[in-house]
């Protein structure tokens, strides 16, 4: 490569002229023979090493751009064209979205009972000592979030507006954690204060004797809204650990293709993130019986287990790990041409 960067652009588009365009001609056929199709892979590969060395040496360029539509057209002669729309979702769905949620299906579960227990923690550190409720705020600023605010805080706004926002919300935080995970210690960061926040929202609530409000209130949809941000965590952490303890594989094949899998996790929990929001715009405020409001968030969050668990069972034994096809993902690495 060094010795390249010393050749002038278009003595080198020269040399590889006959190449590049026995690469065109192939790509404009619909019909080979055997060794047709061997050639075009063959000069697909070695196109797509010297397109590599090009961008790599002088970035954009007229003989670069040439060479990736080559590229582009032959490449479509072996892969076929793109599956419709509706196809390619209903793939995501089936098969790479269930895959890389039931990876890391364990983990979703530790993080869920670390983040549970810790909430659990704090709620009984501030029940058993006044002074850490003190800090939160004066006693009838805390009284009045309780007795007042908590449950105005689901009718304050129209269904709509408010499902909205508290969708945003959570599928940011969602997405932070599965985005940011790799630096380690930040998926980590906020799944602790999390968990802290709804300890501390749970004294609070005890120490007017409305606790079972509380509880009431954050059941319909918190069952599937919690799980995700879990799920969220765990992914985030998973793409940290990949880099971390990378295996057989390099740092940097772990890091792309878990990072390329596990992201299709903040992807699917955007959804689940909806239906949690729906759930929490629509249905908790509602004047129905707590059973059934409970119900319908226990009947979602059954729907998104059964989804990671066992329909990722599936696609996971099938050989899917949520991360892209090759020819998605691009090249792995360089092949000599």
């Amino acid at each position: 490569m060094s010795s390249f960067k010393q050749m002038d652009l278009d003595a080198y588009a020269a040399a590889h002229r006959e190449e590049w365009d026995r690469l065109a001609q192939l790509g404009k056929k619909h019909h080979f023979t055997g060794p047709e199709a061997d050639e075009l892979i063959d000069r697909y590969q070695s196109g797509a090493t010297q397109l590599s060395a090009i961008k790599t040496t002088t970035g954009q360029s007229t003989q670069g751009d040439r060479l990736s539509l080559y590229l582009s057209t032959a490449r479509q002669r072996f892969t076929g064209t793109s599956s419709n729309v509706l196809a390619q979702l209903a793939r995501f769905f089936v098969l790479q979205l269930p895959a890389a949620l039931y990876r890391i299906r364990w983990l979703s579960l530790a993080v869920t009972a670390a983040s549970l227990g810790i909430g659990a923690l704090y709620a009984l550190w501030a029940m058993s000592d006044p002074q850490v409720l003190a800090t939160m705020g004066d006693t009838s600023q805390l009284e009045q979030y309780a007795k007042e605010d908590f449950v105005n805080y689901y009718s304050n706004y129209a269904e709509g507006s408010f499902a909205a926002q508290v969708w945003t919300n959570n599928a940011w935080l969602a997405a932070q954690c599965v985005a940011f995970g790799v630096v380690g210690f930040y998926a980590p960061y906020l799944l602790f204060t999390n968990a802290q926040q709804i300890g501390l929202t749970a004294a609070v609530m005890e120490s007017h004797d409305r606790l079972d409000v509380f509880f009431l209130y954050i059941a319909p949809h918190g069952q599937l809204e919690l799980y995700s941000i879990f799920v969220a965590g765990a992914a985030g952490m998973r793409i940290a650990w990949s880099w971390m303890a990378p295996g057989a594989r390099t740092r940097g094949q772990a890091l792309a293709e878990d990072g390329r899998a596990l992201f299709a996790v903040a992807i699917g929990l955007v959804l689940s993130l909806l239906v949690s929001g729906l759930i929490e715009g629509n249905v908790t405020r509602q004047d129905w019986p707590w059973a059934v409001k409970i119900g319908i968030g226990t009947v979602a969050l059954a729907a998104f287990l059964a989804y990671q668990w066992i329909q990722g069972r599936r696609a996971f034994r099938a050989g899917q790990t949520g991360d892209l096809d090759e020819f998605e993902a691009g090249a792995k690495q360089l092949i000599a041409g």
